[in-house]
Parts: C-alpha cells; structure tokens; sequence
C-alpha cells in the first residue's frame, strides 16, 4: 500500500514538473495591447 501512495506522488511530481518546463520554454507569451491610444506620449510605462 505504500509503494502505491509513493508511486502517485512520484508521478505527480514528475508530471507537475514536465507542465512547468513545457509553459516556461514552448507556451507563447502575448504582447501586451497598448491601451493608451497608440502614441507612446502617455507616460503609461
């Protein structure tokens, strides 16, 4: 029954870090929409 419990956390583990390093290097990032009319005159940065 232990090595159960110990084999879901491993793969829990495992899975949770696979997620981390695929959203750190492949997720694509969306630029920001400028909200201040498109002039960089607004001092909003």
């Amino acid at each position: 029954m232990n090595t159960i419990i110990q084999d879901i956390l491993v793969f829990t583990a495992m899975a949770l870090a696979v997620m981390f390093l695929i959203k750190k290097f492949f997720w694509k990032k969306s630029k920001p929409k400028k909200t201040c009319g498109g002039d960089d005159s607004c001092g909003c940065h």
